[in-house]
């Protein structure tokens, strides 16, 4: 590759990445799905979540065909025994942070977790099968989007990693507000902040995914 054409790559390399990480910030907080499909049905929650699954797979397209970048630049690499050893640490540091919440701070401040009982009661309510394709959903695309393609092009862009970090857990909770609550996202930050802190130390995706996965599926199919 020739001098010019390297600094043309790079030229093209940051606006490509500034409009992946613009798109993929609103695309995941925008009520998309909910737009196309409302209600409370099977069928709607289904075509949801295959929206979500649609757009985990355009932002891959993005930044395979339009930013020329493997995937591994986002953290996909192959499990190995640390990916199964740091994804229990992770999700036992997770359910800590929710241990923390509803037994120490929510019966300190006299919270109200109304809400966030009413949709776990709703959820746990749903076919069994519906409930591990949430699980998985969460696991794989949040972790595509909120970790792995946040992350990674904020720091691409700023060159520094407390924004990337910021910037993920700020969308990871905001995404989490509707039907939950205000109080659950107490939580959920926290959570935020150690699948961030997670992805940024280890570099891997797969890793993430195993500790969301083992986190949600504590909650919603041991039961």
């Amino acid at each position: 590759m020739t001098m010019e054409s390297a600094q043309s790559k790079s030229g093209r390399a940051v606006p490509l990445a500034a409009c992946g990480l613009a798109a993929a910030v609103a695309l995941a907080l925008l009520p998309i799905g909910g737009w196309i499909a409302p209600g409370a049905s099977i069928p709607a929650l289904l075509i949801r979540e295959a929206v979500w699954w649609f757009l985990a797979a355009a932002v891959l397209a993005w930044l395979v065909f339009a930013e020329r970048l493997p995937l591994s630049s986002i953290g996909f690499r192959r499990p190995a025994w640390k990916t199964l050893l740091f994804a229990g640490l992770g999700a036992a540091a997770i359910m800590l942070v929710f241990l923390i919440h509803f037994a120490v701070i929510v019966r300190v401040f006299h919270l109200d977790t109304s809400a966030t009982l009413d949709r776990q009661r709703m959820l746990l309510g749903l076919p069994y099968w519906v409930r591990v394709l949430l699980v998985l959903r969460a696991a794989v695309v949040e972790e595509i989007l909120f970790r792995g393609y946040i992350v990674e092009k904020v720091r691409q862009l700023t060159g520094s990693v407390a924004p990337a970090v910021a910037l993920s857990v700020l969308a990871f909770t905001a995404a989490h507000f509707g039907g939950w609550g205000l109080v659950h996202l107490i939580p959920v930050s926290g959570a935020a902040v150690v699948l961030a802190l997670l992805y940024v130390g280890r570099r891997d995706l797969p890793c993430n995914m195993l500790a969301h996965f083992l986190t949600d599926g504590a909650a919603f199919l041991l039961q």
